[in-house]
């Protein structure tokens, strides 16, 4: 059986990347209420079911700091009759796949069964979120990891700037606190702690469903009634918004490294703004166009600072950012953020070349298809397409609009956006060249 798994999972990826500017996404609604996209493709008896919740670690209670994280790390390891071992045994004997995601602001979990076992995998992860076990001994175990891992962090630069960062702009909200909480708070949370979180995150009023493969509507909302009804039917609170400010300056958090580590950034846009694709694009030529993108051409080919620099838009949900990263040795990173703010300053400016935006378009547009390749890559995209508050059209519309775009809007969107006077990095290392100031 996992050998037919394997080849039902590649034979998906050629449907997918055939078929993806023609999906046909049907919405579904059960006789309970439940609502999802579905991608029906029955001639592989293969199915890929995907769950978002809206919250994520952003609902951890005051001092439980890590309590979605470790909760969601042990949804796997036990529930109903079945401990860890045999929850395993069951999901491996019929070829099933699980995972379980956390982050800021949603709880992700991916499954993918055949058609023949599709009764078998949705009770089994039916169990996983309405009764899981948290076993003191499994619970400890994934505590032990968790623990492992944050101790890791404390000594790891980009980690360290990547929080600082946070901390700078977000304070006390919880997007400024790690979200797999600290060693002290994880040490702390109880069971009771799992299963509030797993009260306040999982719940009916959160979750967004889609499918993708060889299931029919009926089967699709039948399936959802049975899976989620017994979950509560409302969440806890979500955070508030964050305005976010920043000041142009240099934050260094002294740490002993061969090479600094900064991240840099300021406000971003929000995702359902108008100008999203222009911003979209003005990024991809700046910084997340790979070896095309200005700032690895100046940075990295022309003057040696780094192997890798980037930047990206963060469109969270209370939030946005725009941000970016570089290391560089400690004696060359003052030049390379020195480059970096010339670099912000000319493109509000100066604008992009035509050229460049071409390439971007080309680029981005010649990407897109590439993402549908396979029922869970499609069904992932149908659940963000819902939390975005897109519709299925997007799907057809989506490189039109990339095209759309002129220069005019590229330069109008980079002076709205670019902010030099509000651009901060973060540096972690022993920089030269940069002063030394404790973190704001």
């Amino acid at each position: 059986m996992k050998r037919l798994f394997l080849a039902l999972t590649v034979t998906a990826c050629s449907f997918a990347a055939t078929a993806w500017a023609a999906v046909d996404i049907q919405q579904v609604e059960s006789p309970g209420g439940f609502k999802a996209w579905l991608v029906e493709e029955p001639s592989i008896p293969f199915v890929a079911l995907e769950l978002r919740f809206r919250g994520g670690t952003s609902l951890d209670e005051p001092g439980k700091r890590g309590a979605t994280s470790l909760m969601v790390s042990t949804l796997e390891e036990g529930a109903a009759e079945m401990d860890a071992s045999a929850f395993a045994a069951a999901k491996e004997g019929i070829a099933a796949k699980i995972r379980y995601d956390v982050g800021d602001d949603a709880v992700s979990i991916s499954m993918s069964f055949l058609s023949e076992t599709r009764d078998e995998a949705v009770e089994l992860l039916r169990a996983s979120l309405v009764e899981p076990r948290f076993d003191e001994q499994a619970v400890e175990r994934v505590r032990a990891q968790l623990l492992s891992n944050l101790q890791s962090d404390l000594k790891d630069p980009d980690t360290i700037a990547s929080r600082a960062f946070d901390a700078m702009i977000f304070g006390d909200h919880p997007y400024g606190t790690p979200p797999d909480g600290t060693p002290e708070t994880v040490a702390a949370l109880t069971r009771d702690d799992l299963v509030t979180a797993l009260k306040n995150g999982l719940t009916q009023d959160r979750v967004y469903v889609a499918a993708a493969g060889d299931i029919t509507a009926d089967e699709l909302g039948a399936l959802m009634d049975r899976l989620l009804s017994d979950l509560p039917e409302t969440g806890a609170p979500l955070p508030a918004d964050v305005e976010v400010q920043t000041e142009a300056g240099v934050t260094v958090i002294p740490f002993d490294t061969p090479q600094s580590v900064a991240v840099f950034g300021h406000k971003g846009m929000k995702r359902d703004d108008p100008d999203f694709f222009a911003a979209y694009l003005l990024n991809t030529i700046f910084g997340g166009g790979g070896f095309e993108a200005r700032l690895m051409n100046e940075v990295r080919e022309k003057r040696g600072l780094t192997y890798g620099i980037y930047s990206y838009l963060a469109p969270k949900d209370h939030a946005e950012l725009f941000v970016g990263r570089v290391a560089s040795a400690n004696d060359r990173i003052a030049e390379a953020i020195d480059v970096i703010r010339d670099e912000w300053r000319k493109v509000v400016e100066e604008g992009v070349t035509p050229e460049e935006l071409e390439r971007a378009k080309t680029y981005q547009t010649g990407a897109y298809p590439l993402r549908f390749d396979g029922n869970g890559p499609i069904a992932q995209i149908l659940v963000g397409m819902q939390m975005d508050d897109l519709t299925p059209e997007y799907i057809e519309t989506r490189n039109a609009k990339i095209e759309a775009v002129t220069l005019e809007d590229i330069q109008r969107v980079a002076q709205e956006l670019m902010k030099p006077e509000a651009l901060h990095f973060t540096v972690v290392g022993r920089p030269e060249g940069l002063d030394e100031a404790p973190m704001q």
